[in-house]
Formats: structure tokens, C-alpha cells, sequence
């Protein structure tokens, strides 16, 4: 087996809440960690982790027959003054220290990526001007590979946009110094018939402060898993995403906090909204509190409005829990159609019942947009949104 860093692997049983004592509770992903593909079994669909992934949809990134093509995708990396923009190969000793694949697809892309974008902040470095990632499909298959990292004291905003048709499989390290502040917007707007797999991984140093904003609208499926770990006390991970998912689209989020150091703290909040026939959205988001992790703060919620019938959703929240002296932990879940109390009251003060539903859907919305920060951003998924409620109501 090849080496793997100590990050526990995600805990996906169907559970609520697991309280570890001197038995172990089975709640773990299977396998464990690691960088060789050849730890992981081809999936047949019936594990855990794996169950709810339409695995012929998936282009042959799971079992090894899809092969890289020349220009599956471009990457452009535009940066502010003063952040080091690098193109290195296998062998940079940066890569994968965020975290180790923890399924065949992440190995599989680290096994098979040639070139690999590093993108680096100074010490102290304070950007004003976001660092703005650009990936791109040109229709071919690509293994891809993406280093972040924040030198102490660095501020930093990241937008990662992927557009156009690709089979992507991709590992996205995001390495955060001592009292660093990060935020990382990763826009999923790809076209129709693409496939694009992904983990993200997230190393909090002390006093560090990463947020993930995660929004998918595109691709014909999407299944992304970002996970956090913590590299010292007081780090600070707040986990959002929102997901528009369409007739036929599978849009998978499977999310796993480890809290492995004492004194942090992890706010997870994931919304979704569905329409059509065969459209299906995943969430999964699993939070570890080991032993050593006393003075943890953590809380997830998932909801999701479904706008038509022949929609699904399958939400499952998962916490696991070593130790007792935690300051709180909790974890919400609602799926539901909409707000009748909502739309009774826009309509008794004469909006019309339509409209009515789209002005209950970008509340639904609003929160988590407003959170971006970024004007031309925001701007452009309330357009999307907009759109896709045209088609919807």
C-alpha cells in the first residue's frame, strides 16, 4: 500500500449520530487512504460510498479504461502582483500534502496528472484583487491537479471556474499557514454532457480561517469531495455550496471535516433546488471528532427544494463523536417542496402565484449568494438562477 498521510477516511453509513466508546463504530469509508489506485477495487456500485453514483455515467474514470487526451482541458491562471503562479511537474514535493485520495477516482487522477498549477501567497500578503483560476473543456478526458497555498498571515480570494465539455478527474490541495485567511469560490458550470469528479482538499493551520463556497449548476454529472482537516488549534472552516440540479443531471457533494485538533471550529451549509425528470442531488456531509479534538464547535445543515415531480434527492448527514468535551455539535437535513404559509402571504398582497415561487426560490438562495462577495460573481449566478427558474415555473 502506498503511503498515506493519517487523515481518517469519510464516514458515510446512513446514521445520525455515533458516539464512539471502547467499540469502534463502523461509519468509515473502507478503504483507506492513499495515492496508489491500485488500493482501491474497480467499484460495482453496492459500496457505501459509491451507492448513489451512476457509475455508467462516470466515462470510465472509476475503472481505468479512461484515458487522457491531447487539450482535454486548459487551465489560465490569472493572479494579482506579487502571488508566484507556477506549472511543475510530478515530482513537487508540495503536491498532496493537503490531503491523500481517498477513493479510486482521486487516486487515479494523482496517479495519471502530468503538469500541475501551484499557486502561492507571501507571508503577510493582504490581496485586494482576487486570484482567478480558469478551467475549461475542450472535450477530450483530463487528470488534473491544483495546489493552493497561503503563507502565514496571508489573506486570499480564489475563484475556480470550469466551463465547456471534459471528462475531469482532478485533486484540488488548498494549504493554509498560521493565521491565514482563505475563501474559495469553485463554480461548476459546465456544459451538458460533461463528467467531472474531484477532491478538494483543505489543511487549516493554528488560527487559520478557510471558507469554501461550492456552487454547481452545469455537467451532466457532478461529484465532488471536499474534505478539511486542521494542522493546529483555533483553524475555522465554514463549508457552503449551493446546487441547481436539472432533468437527468446527478450532482453529488460528499463532505468530511476531521477535527483532529483541539479548540475548532466547522460550519457546513449546502442548499439545492430540483426540477425535472431524473434529476437527482447528493449530499453527504460526515464530521469526525476524534479523541484529541476536545473544545470542537461544529454544525451542518442540507436543504433542498424540489420544484417538480420526478425529482430525488438522498441527503445524509453523518457525525461521529471520541470524545465528550466538545463545546457543540449538531446537523440538520430537510427536503420539502415550497412554502405554502411563503406563498400565501406574496400572493394575498397581489403577486401573482409565478412570481410568487421564483421570489421564494432566490430567498432560498439569497443567503448563501450574498456570501460570495464578489459582484461580477454573484451577478452571474443570480442570472443562472434566473434562467433556470424560467424553465422551471
Amino acid at each position: 500500500m502506498a503511503d498515506a498521510q493519517n487523515i481518517p477516511a469519510g464516514s458515510t453509513t446512513a446514521g445520525s449520530i455515533a458516539v464512539a466508546a471502547e467499540s469502534t463504530v463502523a461509519t468509515r469509508m473502507s478503504a483507506p487512504p492513499s495515492y496508489d489506485v491500485t488500493d482501491f477495487p474497480v467499484p460495482h456500485g453496492r459500496e457505501e460510498e459509491w451507492r448513489f453514483t451512476p457509475l455508467d455515467r462516470l466515462a470510465g474514470l472509476h475503472d481505468g479504461t479512461a484515458v487522457a487526451t491531447a487539450g482535454g482541458v486548459t487551465v489560465e491562471v490569472s493572479a494579482p502582483e506579487g502571488v508566484t503562479v507556477e506549472t511543475v511537474g510530478r515530482d513537487d514535493a508540495r503536491l498532496g500534502t493537503a490531503g491523500t485520495p481517498v477513493d479510486r477516482i482521486a487516486a487515479q487522477a494523482y496517479s495519471s496528472f502530468e503538469k500541475a498549477s501551484v499557486v502561492t501567497v507571501p507571508k503577510e500578503a493582504v490581496l485586494t484583487e482576487p486570484i482567478r483560476i480558469a478551467v475549461h473543456g475542450e472535450g477530450g478526458t483530463a487528470f488534473g491537479h491544483q495546489h493552493i497555498e497561503l503563507g502565514a498571515f496571508a489573506e486570499a480570494v480564489v475563484v475556480i471556474d470550469h466551463t465547456g465539455e471534459a471528462a475531469l478527474a482532478a485533486n484540488v490541495d488548498y494549504v493554509l499557514g498560521d493565521g491565514a485567511k482563505l475563501t474559495v469560490v469553485s463554480v461548476q458550470d459546465w456544459d451538458d454532457k460533461a463528467v467531472h469528479v474531484a477532491q478538494h482538499n483543505a489543511l487549516i493551520g493554528r488560527d487559520a480561517s478557510f471558507k469554501s463556497i461550492v456552487v454547481t449548476f452545469g455537467g451532466d454529472l457532478v461529484r465532488l469531495h471536499p474534505r478539511v482537516s486542521y494542522a493546529g488549534t483555533g483553524g475555522e472552516a465554514e463549508l457552503l455550496g449551493l446546487y441547481f440540479t436539472d432533468a437527468g443531471q446527478h450532482q453529488e457533494h460528499r463532505l468530511l471535516v476531521t477535527h483532529n485538533s483541539p479548540h475548532c471550529k466547522s460550519n457546513v451549509a449546502y442548499k439545492g433546488a430540483l426540477q425535472g425528470d431524473d434529476a437527482h442531488a447528493v449530499w453527504i456531509g460526515d464530521v469526525l471528532i476524534e479523541a484529541k479534538a476536545e473544545g470542537t464547535d461544529t454544525y451542518e445543515m442540507n436543504r433542498n427544494l424540489v420544484l417538480t415531480d420526478g425529482a430525488r434527492v438522498d441527503s445524509v448527514p453523518n457525525l461521529e463523536i471520541e470524545t465528550g468535551e466538545i463545546v457543540g455539535a449538531g446537523h440538520a437535513s430537510a427536503t420539502g417542496r415550497f412554502d405554502d404559509e411563503q406563498l400565501f402571504y406574496l400572493m394575498a398582497r397581489g403577486i401573482p402565484e409565478q412570481e410568487a415561487r421564483r421570489l421564494v426560490v432566490r430567498g432560498f438562495f439569497a443567503e448563501l449568494v450574498q456570501q460570495i462577495g464578489l459582484p461580477d460573481v454573484e451577478e452571474r449566478l443570480i442570472a443562472k438562477i434566473e434562467a433556470e427558474l424560467e424553465a422551471a415555473l
